[in-house]
């Protein structure tokens, strides 16, 4: 049997951290067993769901690098078939229509409450045959009565739910619309899907599709239910934690490669074993491993994944994601070092791609400021000799390199017989705005020569004018 996963959601809303991970757990399920991953959007609550959102799903996605091998498919486009398989239903008297207004449902169920019985549709129109004409109605599912739903869950181990605990589910509104657990029993069995994960709050939904899917004589797929993610105060997820959205992970500078990473732990894990590839993911990944208990997001340690990519993956590959920060931040990169480069000696002084951006900013753009504490600190008449002392060395080198640059650096501080810290922390603050940057041979050197001569003629200036005023 091949293996056929989906990731099934609703464009109500943006992609979360927790449809991200069910998401990945089907797609990795797919990728180890060779099969087919399916996405499928589940637009049919069409007054909730917009454009924008199947457009943040979609985007997510590819972000993230779960490709699809078939999709995305869009219920709304299949609402023939839902309503063929309806009336299939009707005709075999294993559905029914129900003409009970929802002003007398509601009714019932409050009276159900104040008795303290579970609120639930009594079957009042399961066996009748006088249906007023002209009467709205919406279609209910004929559900067994007797006997007991049991299924194997992946996760959860063996679940029994009893027939007599569940009524006649709404499988049609009275708009003609099909509704959601109806439609996704007919697209699992259309689409072929064996394996179905997702979250823990489908479980009373499972019994009753299970029902329907044998009322079409279709297959029963297996099934895993996964916990949910608490945040870092143990509580749910939501948006009071903050980044919730797939997207503002990207938009906050982390890497898909570090979320993924990161998602794949929160409910899976072999043994002690930290940090994953993809590659190592699909061919480790056993859905039977899934844990049950919840899993709690952790921000500090996603970004500490963040930092051991940003070192550890080449310097080609980040720059594929950290050239949209710079972007974001108007830094245009047609001008200055190659981008790797920069990544290269950057690596090791940031945690996320946007703060690269930020304090990579100077090797392609002049600032219009020195940093005010740095300027204070470093660019002051005593800093005036050894910048045109350094000037002047560096300026002279026929081959602009580090190790040229360093020895510059290191000629003018002999000459003026000071600590290098008297010429470099003043050089520093000239060529790239602050007082912070990596080793001066390297990051001059990514400057072009005429650059770092500009620059220092600014900190002069700037010191004149501060003797002056």
């Amino acid at each position: 049997m091949s293996v056929v996963t989906r990731f099934a959601p609703s464009p109500t809303g943006y992609l979360h951290v927790g449809g991200a991970r069910t998401a990945l757990y089907s797609w990795l399920l797919a990728k180890r067993q060779g099969g087919q991953f399916v996405l499928r959007i589940e637009d049919t609550d069409i007054e909730r769901s917009t454009e924008e959102a199947k457009q943040a799903i979609l985007d997510g996605m590819q972000w993230l690098g779960l490709n699809w091998d078939t999709g995305p498919i869009y219920q709304t486009d299949r609402f023939d078939r839902y309503k063929e398989l309806i009336q299939q239903l009707l005709d075999k008297g294993q559905a029914y229509k129900c003409f009970m207004s929802s002003e007398e449902l509601d009714a019932i169920r409050e009276e159900q409450k104040a008795k303290g019985e579970k609120p639930r549709y009594p079957g009042t129109w399961r066996d009748r045959t006088d249906h007023p004409e002209g009467q709205p109605f919406v279609v209910r599912f004929k559900n067994p009565q007797e006997g007991k739903v049991v299924f194997e869950d992946h996760v959860r181990g063996k679940i029994e739910i009893s027939n007599s605990e569940m009524d006649d589910l709404v499988i049609q509104r009275s708009d003609g619309t099909p509704t959601y657990n109806f439609c996704v029993v007919v697209d699992d069995w259309d689409m072929g899907i064996t394996h179905v994960v997702r979250g823990e709050d489908h479980i009373n939904n499972t019994p009753r599709q299970i029902n329907i899917l044998k009322a079409l004589g279709a297959p029963i797929p297996e099934y895993a239910h996964v916990s949910m993610i608490l945040g870092d105060d143990g509580k749910k997820l939501s948006k009071r934690h903050g980044a919730v959205s797939v997207m503002q992970y990207r938009d906050d500078g982390f890497l898909p490669q570090a979320l993924i990473n990161y998602l794949v732990r929160l409910g899976w894990s072999h043994g002690d074993q930290e940090i994953f590839s993809v590659d190592e993911m699909i061919e480790l990944f056993s859905v039977d491993a899934i844990g049950q208990s919840a899993s709690a997001f952790n921000t500090e340690k996603l970004i500490w994944l963040n930092q051991h990519y940003i070192k550890s993956l080449p310097a080609s590959e980040v720059a594929l994601h950290a050239k949209w920060h710079f972007e974001q931040q108007g830094v245009s990169l047609t001008s200055g070092p190659d981008l790797e480069s920069v990544i290269a000696i950057q690596a090791d002084r940031v945690k996320t791609l946007k703060e690269l951006a930020e304090i990579s900013s100077y090797f392609y753009q002049d600032f219009e400021d020195f940093d005010d504490k740095a300027a204070k600190k470093h660019l002051r008449p005593v800093a005036k000799a050894p910048l045109e002392t350094v000037k002047a060395k560096l300026m002279s080198l026929e081959t602009w390199n580090p190790e040229s640059i360093q020895s510059a650096i290191n000629a003018a501080a002999e000459e003026l017989e000071v600590g290098m810290g008297k010429v470099g922390m003043p050089l520093r603050v000239a060529a790239t705005g602050s007082g912070n940057s990596p080793s001066l041979d390297v990051t001059l050197n990514l400057l072009s020569k005429d650059k770092v001569g500009e620059r220092i003629d600014k900190a002069l200036t700037f010191i004149a004018n501060r003797e002056n005023s």
